[in-house]
C-alpha cells in the first residue's frame, strides 16, 4: 500500500491505479480530492458509480480509518483545526477551500473561491437507515479523533455559508474522507 509521487501535483495510489491531486497547505499536505478508494462497505452515493467519480465514496469511520494508501491517512480533528485556522478560521474557510463548481446555488451565499486548491465537493452521506442525503449541498468529513466509544468528530461545508462546521457524530454512518500526509512531496503546488 504505497503511493507513487509523480512530481506534477497528483499522485497514483497503487492499490487500484487512480491518480489524485494533492495541495500543500501550511505544514500539510492533502489531497484535493474526495478518497474513491473500493473498501468492504464503502459506498457511492445512490449506489450510483457516477457519483463517486464526481463525489468520491462514502465510508463509515472504521472503514475510514483504513481506506488512505500509505503514507496518506486520515487528518485528526486538530489537524482538520490548524487548516481551518490556516485558511482563516472557521467562519470563512469553506469559502475558500470549496470547489467553485458542484454545489447547488443557494440564493443569499456568496459563491466559493477555491483559493487554496483544496476543492471540496458535497458528496452528501448516507444515514443508519440506508437513506442517503444531501449531495450537491453538504460535504462531509471524517477525522481520526474519536469521541466516545460511537462516536467521533467530522468536518462539514453547507451551500449556504461559507462555515467549516466540526461536529461529534456516530461513526455507522458513511461520510467522505481527504487523505493528508505530514511532509510534502517533492514539486508540488504548495499554497500559504
Amino acid at each position: 500500500m504505497t503511493t507513487i509521487d509523480n512530481g506534477d501535483g497528483t499522485f497514483t495510489d497503487t492499490r487500484d491505479a487512480k491518480t489524485y491531486r494533492m495541495v500543500r497547505i501550511g505544514n500539510f499536505t492533502w489531497m484535493a480530492e474526495n478518497l474513491n478508494f473500493v473498501t468492504d462497505s464503502s459506498v457511492c452515493y445512490e449506489n450510483d458509480e457516477s457519483n463517486c467519480q464526481k463525489y468520491g465514496r462514502l465510508y463509515n469511520w472504521n472503514e475510514a480509518m483504513k481506506a488512505c494508501p500509505a503514507p496518506w491517512r486520515v487528518p485528526s480533528d486538530a489537524e482538520w483545526t490548524a487548516l481551518t485556522d490556516f485558511v482563516g478560521g472557521e467562519k470563512t474557510a469553506g469559502t475558500k477551500l470549496k470547489s467553485e463548481t458542484g454545489w447547488s446555488v443557494y440564493k443569499i451565499y456568496k459563491a466559493a473561491t477555491d483559493e487554496y486548491g483544496f476543492s471540496a465537493l458535497p458528496g452528501g452521506g448516507r444515514w443508519s437507515d440506508g437513506n442517503f442525503g444531501y449531495a450537491g449541498n453538504l460535504g462531509f468529513w471524517w477525522s481520526a479523533t474519536e469521541r466516545g466509544a460511537d462516536g467521533a468528530w467530522r468536518r462539514d461545508m453547507s451551500n449556504r455559508d461559507g462555515n467549516m462546521g466540526r461536529h461529534n457524530i456516530n461513526k455507522t454512518l458513511r461520510f467522505s474522507v481527504r487523505c493528508l500526509q505530514d511532509s510534502a512531496p517533492k514539486n508540488i503546488n504548495l499554497r500559504g
